[in-house]
């Protein structure tokens, strides 16, 4: 029955992202190429383990199968090119916590980081971005984008267990606008 809701509820978040997406081919290629998009979050998916899963799903806006809705909240991951900046919650088993409450989740920017992307032939990119700062946990984030700008991002760092992101690719916002 677990794995009877996984599909489902998997195949009713496929159907739903069909019918936001953001960018188009040129557009999302010409963003990538620049340097300058925005990664906005639909969904959250923890890795899953028996702890996180039974309070998932007691959670608002879980969809069951350890999948959290974060449609029409202000989540992102922007990136420059002198810049990423993410804004993201986290749910899963961290083996360390800040001091300070407002200081959870994935929140960061970063100056310091590698940047490597690489395009298949079916025209799907994978991203890999790596920080480097010195002050604070460095995450390794890998992002997958679909040439219509669907995007899953897997964060991972060293004191959190690996989350996945489903969500889109997006124009930045520029300064002078």
């Amino acid at each position: 029955m677990k794995y009877f809701k996984l599909v489902l509820s998997i195949a009713l978040f496929a159907f739903t992202m069909q019918l936001s997406a953001q960018t188009n081919k040129a557009t999302t290629i010409r963003i990538i190429e620049e340097k300058e998009y925005t990664f906005v979050a639909n969904s959250a998916i923890p890795m899953s383990n028996m702890d996180v899963s039974q309070i998932l799903s007691r959670m608002p806006g879980s969809q069951g199968g350890g999948v959290i809705n974060l449609t029409g909240s202000q989540y992102d991951f922007k990136i420059t090119k002198d810049s990423v900046v993410a804004y993201l919650p986290y749910y899963g088993r961290s083996f360390s916590a800040p001091m300070n409450p407002n200081e959870g989740g994935i929140k960061f920017t970063s100056k310091d980081f590698s940047y490597n992307e690489k395009k298949n032939k079916k025209g799907n990119y994978t991203i890999q971005i790596n920080t480097k700062d010195l002050n604070r946990e460095n995450f390794r984030l890998t992002l997958s984008v679909t040439p219509n700008g669907y995007a899953t991002l897997i964060a991972s760092g060293y004191n959190k267990q690996p989350i996945t992101f489903n969500g889109y690719l997006s124009e930045s916002k520029r300064k002078d606008q």
